[in-house]
C-alpha cells in the first residue's frame, strides 16, 4: 500500500502512524523489534545526515532488507530534505516519500520548491511532505517563528498539492526545557480547513495523552528522533561505565533492547493500544 492510501485509512480510524529515524544497524534493529512485536506498520525515516553517514545505497538496502526480515509494513522516508536534488536522489534510489522542507523561506518560495518537488515525485508514486510556520531545529529558539495558520495552510496545500503537511503549533525538535504547550484549537482547524495528511515534528517528549489528543484532532504522521538516539547512547554509557567488554556484539544489543521498549511504548500511544 502507497504510504499517501495509507493516511487516508488510518485518519479514518483515528490512529497514527509513527516515523522514526535510525541512524545505524542497531537504531534499525531496536526499531522494527518493536513493530514486528505488535504486529504494527511504521516508518523508517532518514535525514541528509545519516544518509551522509551511512550512505545512501547502504541505508536503503539496509531498510529495505529489514522491513522484509522483520515482516513489518513500512515505508522509507526522507526528513527535512533541503534540496531538490537530495529528493531526486532519495526517489532514484526508492524512497516511498519524502519531505522538502523550504519552511524558513518565504511562503511563495516555500510553495514553489513544493510544487517542484510534488511534480517530480508523481512519476515515483511517491508520498511528499513539506512544513509550513516554525518548529524550531536543534539549537533555535522557539521565539523565533509563529504557528501554522489555517488561511495559509489551505493556501499552500491548495497551490502545491502536497499530500502531507508538517504544522507548528508548540512542537521543537530536540528535547523540551518545559512541557510543550500545544495549540489543540488550532491544531482542528487547520485539519477541518486541509485535507492533507497533518503531521507532528518534535514527538520527542510529548505528554502521551497529548500526543493521543493530536491524533484526535487530526494529526496523523508523528516523529520520534531525539529519544531514539539519546536513550541508545545513554544506555550504552552506562553499560560501558561499569564493564570492561569490548565485544560491541555483546554491548549493543543492550542499547539496541532499550530502543525496543521505547519505540513499542510510542507504538502503543499512536495506535490506540
Amino acid at each position: 500500500m502507497k504510504l499517501q492510501d495509507k493516511f487516508v485509512e488510518l485518519v479514518k480510524q483515528k490512529k497514527g502512524l509513527l516515523a522514526t529515524n535510525f541512524y545505524n544497524y542497531e537504531t534499525l534493529s531496536g526499531i522494527l523489534s518493536a513493530a514486528s512485536e505488535l504486529q504494527l506498520p511504521i516508518i523508517l525515516q532518514l535525514t541528509k545526515s545519516s544518509i551522509d553517514y551511512m550512505g545512501l545505497n547502504m541505508a536503503v538496502s539496509m531498510a529495505r532488507t529489514a522491513l522484509k526480515d522483520y515482516g513489518v509494513e513500512g515505508w522509507i522516508h526522507l526528513d527535512h530534505g533541503d534540496t531538490y536534488d537530495l529528493v531526486q536522489r532519495c526517489l532514484d534510489a526508492g524512497f516511498d516519500s519524502v519531505m522538502i522542507d523550504a519552511s524558513e523561506q518565504s511562503f511563495d518560495a516555500n510553495v514553489a520548491i513544493t510544487k517542484d518537488v510534488v511534480n517530480l515525485a508523481l512519476k515515483y508514486e511517491a508520498n511528499v511532505e513539506a512544513e509550513l510556520g516554525f518548529v524550531a531545529k536543534l539549537g533555535q529558539s522557539l521565539e523565533n517563528g509563529g504557528f501554522t495558520q489555517p488561511d495559509e495552510a489551505r493556501k499552500f496545500v491548495k497551490e502545491t498539492n502536497v499530500n502531507a503537511l508538517a504544522i507548528a503549533i508548540g512542537t521543537a525538535h530536540g528535547f523540551y526545557k518545559t512541557k510543550p504547550e500545544l495549540q489543540m484549537e488550532l491544531l482542528s482547524k487547520i485539519h477541518k480547513i486541509t485535507d492533507a495528511t497533518l503531521v507532528l515534528h518534535g514527538g520527542s517528549g510529548v505528554p502521551h495523552k497529548d500526543l493521543s489528543e493530536t491524533i484526535d484532532r487530526g494529526i496523523c504522521k508523528i516523529n520520534l528522533a531525539t529519544e531514539i538516539k539519546n536513550i541508545f547512547m545513554l544506555t550504552l554509557k552506562n553499560q560501558l561505565a561499569s564493564m570492561n567488554e569490548i565485544d560491541l556484539r555483546k554491548v549493543f544489543p543492550l542499547a539496541t533492547r532499550a530502543v525496543t521498549g521505547l519505540v513499542k511504548e510510542k507504538l502503543r500511544v499512536v495506535n490506540r493500544l
